[in-house]
């Protein structure tokens, strides 16, 4: 008999029951992929989790034209998914667009401007032959060495500089800087080679992550999974720590943690 063959597509060419390339990993395309289609959060929810301001959420997620006077209009293409909404305040950036933003937070914290490094992250989504490569696993495992070559080969100009920036090299290997590895490390990935859960990196102490299976995705703590905006108003109507803690089973200096930011950014 004819061993069963299971056919094999392209990303997003994939339908129901079938299979699928991600980057030459063999994945079911059954994977969840309401990651990538359904809006979870408005630009400004977006902006507080990954902690940049809402005006350089919006740029990314919906570009921008500014024009300056004597000067020719600067523009600049989206580079974080978002679904076209009705409505200025709905929800529009789903979960693989909070990946796509957390890395280029990590990106914007080098100091680097993100226009001088969009010509390389053009290049990388090219190279990897992903759609979202910013929210894949082959930016963690192949991106500094992308980066590193696409550096060099355009060193003398301010973009190659820009990019050289990102990337280190240590013990032989090119690697992404500290700022930049420090947030892809807290990316856990699918069986579809994706971002799946989103370790927060506003939070020194507490456990807090975005997890697209529970909450609708917004922050949770990560033990007991609690919805950090429902704690933080318990605690603002009266309730102590301890009895949140006890409640919760978060440990109170978690939730002094998550406090702490809370209250920073409502300064």
């Amino acid at each position: 008999m004819e061993p069963h063959r299971t056919a094999v597509f392209a990303g997003d060419e994939a339908p129901p029951g079938s299979r699928w390339l991600n980057g030459g990993e063999e994945v079911d395309s059954t994977t969840d992929r309401t990651r990538f289609e359904v809006p979870l959060y408005t630009v400004a929810e977006a902006a507080r989790i990954v902690a940049v301001p809402p005006s350089t959420l919006a740029a990314w997620a919906k570009g921008y034209s500014r024009r300056f006077a004597g000067r020719a209009t600067v523009t600049g293409d989206p580079v974080v998914t978002c679904v076209p909404t009705d409505r200025h305040a709905d929800p529009c950036v789903p979960f693989v667009g909070l990946a796509e933003a957390l890395v280029l937070s990590a990106l914007r914290r080098s100091e680097v401007p993100l226009q001088r490094i969009r010509p390389a992250l053009a290049h990388l989504q090219r190279e990897i032959g992903l759609d979202h490569a910013l929210a894949s696993r082959r930016l963690y495992t192949d991106g500094a060495e992308l980066l590193f070559d696409y550096g060099e080969s355009h060193a003398d100009t301010p973009d190659g500089a820009g990019v050289r920036t990102l990337v280190v090299v240590r013990s032989g290997q090119r690697v992404f800087a500290d700022v930049v590895h420090d947030y892809l490390r807290r990316i856990e990935y699918g069986a579809d080679g994706y971002a799946s859960l989103i370790h927060l990196p506003a939070y020194g102490h507490a456990e807090v992550v975005a997890d697209p299976s529970r909450s609708f995705g917004a922050p949770i703590f990560e033990r007991g999974g609690a919805r950090v905006d429902d704690v933080l108003q318990r605690f603002w109507t009266g309730e102590s720590l301890d009895e949140l803690s006890a409640e919760f089973g978060v440990p109170a200096d978690q939730l002094e943690d998550v406090l702490r930011v809370a209250s920073r950014r409502a300064a």
